[in-house]
């Protein structure tokens, strides 16, 4: 039995651990296995309804995605080896807080999954799904009594279907994933300055004028709504007000502070556009817009944004600042605290929940109003203590480019969390990931996405304990092939997009440059060339991960190295791939010329290559034990902080570690 971050978790035909994401919160472990062979059936004992049946039907057809045996779509097997036993139906429209807890025994000859509602059997069923492996026996799951829930009950991903659209066929995908990993709410972005995505039956130029025709009909979101609620997944709305909403203005002008007329916007940013909280149109308007999605989104919650609204329309208004005057409001967060009440008042008149961003939150507002927080951890606790129920989106922008081991270790009971009163922590419910899309498309997003989300929903679900990055990695590779059979795109794309910008099917010299580059961090790349809504994104920045795998791995050896820990075999493992990258480029550099999407990849090659001469030089220096020759170091150093700028808007992820290595080396 191998032990780990203080669960037990079995070893399974090694002394690797289990490969589960998000790790349970109690794992006991046995000997031997559960092998899964065509024998293989699925029964549902005790309460069943619709969603049980397909909940089989699909657990059955991943199975058979996975390992290649073909299970039969069968009713009701006479000898099933998987038994499941529901207690009784869960919510008719998902609710906040709904028993997700389950357990989970795999013996050598039968599998026992036990909830009280089809919520927690959805859970178990992805446990077991990741459990499976290959092994001398063939496909098995080890021997193991899982007992499991979730630490929060608000587990969510963001995905911005404004900025640019996703079709109907990403959000189905990504919803399988997010069942994949037990996270249990998609927001779901559907306005911004770039676009208005919902058809509209009582204001239909909201999507006419300001959609460029890309929207979702009503029917399309009913159909969304039914297949995620099928996977445990409640659906959220976020429709941006007073701020954000430039595509609203283009078919409904009045709405707007300012004198338009308003056309959609290409570029990315904050925008002067706002609504005008001083006529009364503007919140009759917004009653029966909000009532009309208010009946077609189930979910109680209800998201009205309310983030960076620069008010400047508003001060350029000589109504607006009357209004302002009359009413004694001091500044433009007043008026907009004016606004946000108007607002809840609506939403709440249509039974809804209002949700908002950090700005939401002002003396006056409504308790029961959620504050999703993109502040930060003291943002959130602050609202707790106040008597705020909220969310943690700070550290967890996947659009952000950071690594997962960043995300990972952000928690939303943060170290202002932890001096709450008991009752102050429990209105912290969670978190949610988030997706914005001004640097992804339908081809790219998933790789953006994906697998990094999925230790972000291990923060969500798994105790507080388990923090241990390595664990982390290993496990979430192992998910991360898994979550392919669930047809999620995150792997494929880069291999499609390398080969349409070379027109080779496995242009390998390409792959080892992208396999040690990755995007810029945080808002940079904006910054780097100009991007708007037309902006093709289909060059290597577009391609590659947010995270280097391989330049991870490199920096970890390069650790052992400098600190005269590393094995011969990591050592020489290091020297090969600094001599892969050191050759690479005057096989790689002839490929680069034949396009124009390549050819600004050519100064990058060489840096890697320079780079790598550079790290070569350094390992032999310490292999060897001599002192560098006068200067080299400050020479080297130097030439490296210049490698580190980007490149043709990527970073060459081999300079940090190669840059250790250098200081690593004694100086004469």
């Amino acid at each position: 039995m191998t032990l780990l971050l203080g669960i037990g978790a079995a070893s399974f035909g090694s002394a690797q651990q289990l490969p589960l994401m998000p790790m349970p919160s109690h794992v006991e472990a046995g000997a031997g296995a559960f092998v899964v062979d065509g024998s293989f059936a699925v029964a549902l004992e005790g309460y069943s309804e619709p969603r049980l049946v397909r909940a089989r039907q699909r657990f059955l057809g991943t199975l058979s995605r996975e390992t290649g045996i073909p299970f039969l779509p069968e009713t009701q097997p006479d000898k099933p080896r998987f038994l499941i036993q529901t207690g009784g139906p869960s919510q008719p429209v998902q609710q906040l807080g709904e028993d997700e807890s389950y357990h989970l025994t795999i013996s050598p000859t039968e599998v026992h999954l036990a909830a009280a509602n089809p919520l927690g059997v959805l859970r178990g069923l992805q446990t077991f799904l990741q459990l499976v492996q290959i092994t001398p026996q063939g496909f098995a799951a080890p021997v193991v009594t899982i007992d499991d829930q979730p630490r929060f009950p608000w587990r969510g991903l963001m995905i911005d279907s404004g900025r640019h659209f996703m079709p109907l066929d990403v959000i189905r995908r990504n919803l399988d994933g997010m069942e994949a990993v037990k996270l249990n709410v998609l927001h779901w972005h559907l306005s911004e300055n770039q676009g208005f995505r919902v058809e509209s039956k009582k204001y239909p130029l909201l999507q006419q004028k300001g959609s460029d025709g890309l929207f979702y009909t009503q029917q399309e979101i009913r159909e969304i709504l039914d297949y995620a609620r099928d996977r445990g997944i409640r659906v959220v709305p976020e429709f941006d007000m007073p701020g954000h909403a430039t595509a609203w203005f283009v078919g409904y002008p009045d709405l707007a502070s300012g004198k338009g007329p308003y056309t959609i916007d290409r570029q990315w940013g904050v925008f002067d556009p706002a609504m005008d909280p001083t006529r009364e149109s503007t919140y009759e308007f917004l009653n029966g817009f909000i009532g009309e999605m208010a009946a077609l989104f189930p979910d109680a919650y209800f998201h009205i944004g309310g983030d960076e609204c620069n008010g400047k329309e508003w001060d350029a208004n000589p109504h607006i600042q009357d209004f302002m005057r009359a009413h004694s409001l001091k500044d433009d967060a007043a008026l907009q605290a004016y606004f946000t009440a108007r607002i809840q008042k609506i939403v709440a008149a249509h039974h809804k929940i209002m949700e908002g961003w950090d700005e939401v939150l002002q003396p006056n507002t409504p308790t029961d109003v959620v504050i999703q927080s993109w502040r930060g951890q003291d943002s959130l606790a602050e609202a707790a203590k106040r008597g705020y129920k909220g969310l943690l989106s700070s550290g967890y922008y996947i659009d952000l480019n950071q690594p997962a081991a960043e995300h990972y270790l952000v928690d939303p009971m943060g170290k202002a969390a932890a001096e709450l009163p008991n009752d102050a922590k429990q209105r912290i419910l969670g978190g949610e990931a988030t997706m914005w899309s001004e640097f992804v498309t339908p081809e790219n997003v998933d790789s953006r996405i994906w697998p990094r989300t999925a230790a972000i929903a291990e923060r969500y679900w798994s105790p507080e304990s388990v923090t241990d990055v390595a664990s982390m990695y290993e496990r979430m590779a192992a998910v991360s092939l898994k979550l392919e059979y669930y047809g999620l795109q995150h792997r494929a794309s880069c291999k499609m997009m390398l080969a349409r910008m070379t027109g080779q099917a496995d242009p390998a010299t390409l792959r080892v440059l992208g396999d040690v580059v990755q995007p810029p961090r945080g808002y940079e790349r904006g910054s780097l060339r100009s991007y708007d809504s037309f902006s093709p994104l289909n060059r290597l920045v577009d391609a590659v991960p947010p995270e280097s795998d391989t330049a991870r791995h490199f920096h970890d050896l390069v650790r052992l190295i400098v600190s005269g820990k590393a094995a011969p075999g990591e050592v020489e493992e290091a020297r090969s791939l600094l001599v892969l990258w050191r050759d690479n480029d005057a096989r790689l550099q002839p490929l680069l010329a034949n396009s124009e999407l390549t050819s600004e990849l050519a100064p990058l090659s060489t840096s890697l290559r320079q780079v790598a001469e550079v790290g070569l030089a350094a390992v032999d220096h310490l292999q060897k034990g001599d002192k560098a020759p006068a200067g080299w170091r400050d020479q080297q150093l130097q030439f490296l902080k210049q490698a580190a700028a980007p490149q043709a808007v990527l970073l060459n992820m081999s300079v940090p570690a190669v840059t250790e290595l250098v200081q690593a080396v004694p100086a004469n």
